[in-house]
């Protein structure tokens, strides 16, 4: 194991350094709005979330296991962090941060990695959708400009607060008592700002409209609060003048130990987990995005290493916990990033406007932040994996829906432990039934045949032949990951021999999709050969035996390499 950083130097020259200088400076300058609005969501100040993306992108990018990675911290933390906020506050949230870090490094250095493999489809998607939804609802106060009274304690469902709750309910509830404070110069504006946002990303693909709506609303908030009686909230100040978050300088970039007193430790250890597994989770899904779109594979193990480093620098300089993020990954590739050099020049570029405009982020419209964190969310939540998901098996739908509104409802480390406990129940209880199939050999003649053992195969060139054995389920994707490694042999035509696959889930059916999208960048076909009916009524029910081709479903190896022999010609 060793930092991508160090593999990418060979060969290195000056047009991939000006490559990945022209791309970190614009992944620098997308991240300064984003880092704020997810600070802010989690409840704490911009601060906060500039360091972490100065602190913790630099360390990411030069420790990662990853070459495009880009870090920082993300809307998938803001229901962890504002909960911890409020009940321990800073000094605990850097507590568990820094735990969360060790944890991933111990993760990293005894090689599990591929461990995060085994957390289900189905939970990964439930659980991102239901944060989804609490960024977005946590939105509505400044997308409408509301302002909550809790100058005297609120009661919300019997319990009595005196700040906005932090649990989905009651902040619903205390946004509907105060709809009567709607500021519908504040809505206008966010509401001009999301449409904007929808409507540039379907014509400029390269730069994210996040950042032109922020310079654009700062400058009308600016001109319409100089020349007309129209207010909105600020980052600086309330539409009314009062103060609202103290604007970051440089100066306060300064190291400070967390509290580490053993009673401490104790009470925040089950979020220290929570931290290290969602970071592991949502940083290795980023790199595997990643490679997908450069064609590189990184190294997951010195990934989580990068991570453990990373939160447990960021909270020492005031940050919050952080972690591979998918849209300025992205940003980082669309824009020419190829190596950990454009993360690191990324952070130099937030430090730099930190330094030289921070104090012009004071302007910054509320609405306008609020606008982006809607679209971040509506982008999270995944509306096509859902309604793919939708179309599975019941069980599936299952596991979602109890690990969406737990998510929603209870909290994110509940969900994430009741998802796991259905999907080991329902596989287990699926792995039950199958085998009692197996027995039942005219259960399987009435649908798709079994596969029969053939000898003597003959193979033409230009055809690979992969053999699946067992079921294909959350934690045998890895399977697919090596077919689609191996793929990238020089063939044309892709077997891929079902004949001992008797069980498919959402996950299989996920690593399919993406083994097919690999091969279809090579232009590699893909032949499926002996699938049982379990798995075919669910790639049939699920739309991928159209993507496959039904022409490329056999129920025997004969005539699938006959049709591969054809492919080839």
């Amino acid at each position: 194991m060793k930092p991508e950083i160090i593999n990418s130097m060979k060969g290195y020259n000056g047009k991939a350094f000006v490559s990945d200088l022209i791309a970190g400076v614009i992944v620098g300058i997308v991240a300064l709005p984003l880092a704020i609005a997810f600070a802010i969501a989690s409840g704490v100040g911009p601060a906060a979330g500039i360091f972490t993306a100065i602190i913790a992108g630099f360390c990411i990018s030069a420790f990662g296991g990853s070459r495009v990675q880009i870090g920082g911290p993300t809307g998938a933390f803001a229901v962890i962090v504002y909960g911890v906020a409020a009940q321990y506050g800073l000094s605990g949230l850097a507590t568990a941060t820094v735990m969360a870090g060790v944890i991933l490094i111990l993760l990293g250095v005894f090689k599990m990695g591929g461990l995060v493999k085994f957390i289900p489809y189905t939970i990964v998607t439930g659980f991102t959708a239901g944060i989804a939804v609490t960024i977005a609802s946590g939105q509505l106060g400044d997308f409408f400009g509301l302002h909550p009274d809790f100058s005297t304690p609120m009661i919300i469902l019997g319990e009595e607060y005196s700040k906005l709750p932090g649990d989905f309910l009651p902040k619903m509830i205390a946004f509907l008592r105060s709809a009567a404070t709607v500021n519908w110069y504040s809505f206008a504006m966010a509401a001009i700002c999301l449409a904007f946002i929808f409507i540039w990303s379907k014509f400029v693909k390269k730069i994210p409209g996040s950042i032109i709506v922020i310079i654009v609303a700062t400058v009308a908030s600016v001109l319409l609060s100089k020349f007309t009686s129209l207010r909105c909230d600020t980052i600086g100040t309330f539409a009314d003048g009062s103060p609202h978050y103290a604007i970051p300088s440089i100066k306060e970039l300064k190291p400070t130990l967390p509290d580490f007193s053993i009673k401490t430790l104790i009470n925040l250890f089950p979020t220290a987990i929570s931290i290290a597994v969602l970071a592991a989770i949502e940083s290795l899904l980023s790199a595997v995005v990643a490679d997908g779109m450069i064609g590189t594979k990184h190294d997951s193990n010195m990934e989580l290493i990068a991570q453990g480093v990373a939160n447990i620098a960021s909270p020492v300089f005031g940050g919050i916990p952080a972690t591979g993020a998918i849209a300025r990954t992205a940003t980082n590739i669309k824009n020419g990033g190829r190596t950990p050099v454009a993360g690191i020049t990324h952070a130099i570029t937030l430090l730099l406007i930190l330094l030289f405009f921070g104090k012009y982020a004071a302007y910054i419209p509320m609405p306008a932040l609020a606008a982006i964190l809607i679209n971040v969310a509506w982008n999270m939540a995944g509306f096509p994996a859902i309604k793919a998901l939708m179309k599975g098996q019941k069980s599936d739908i299952f596991v979602f829906l109890v690990t969406f509104i737990i998510t929603v409802f209870v909290d994110l480390t509940v969900a994430i432990e009741v998802g796991l406990g259905f999907a080991a129940f329902f596989f287990i209880k699926k792995m039950i039934d199958l085998s009692e199939i197996q027995d039942e050999r005219s259960v399987i003649t009435g649908g798709i045949k079994k596969d029969q053992p053939s000898e003597n195969l003959n193979i033409p060139e230009g055809v690979l032949v992969f053999e699946i054995e067992g079921p294909l389920f959350f934690g045998t994707v890895r399977k697919f990951e090596i077919a689609t490694e191996r793929a990238q042999a020089d063939c044309k035509v892709l077997v891929l021999r079902m004949r001992n696959t008797l069980y498919l889930d959402a996950g299989g059916i996920k690593a399919l999709e993406q083994c097919k999208a690999a091969c279809d960048r090579k232009g590699i076909t893909i032949v499926i050969s002996g699938i049982h009916t379990q798995p075919y009524m669910l790639i049939e029910k699920t739309g991928l035996a159209d993507k496959l081709g039904r022409e490329n479903i056999f129920d025997n190896i004969t005539p699938a390499l006959a049709r591969a022999t054809e492919l080839v010609k």
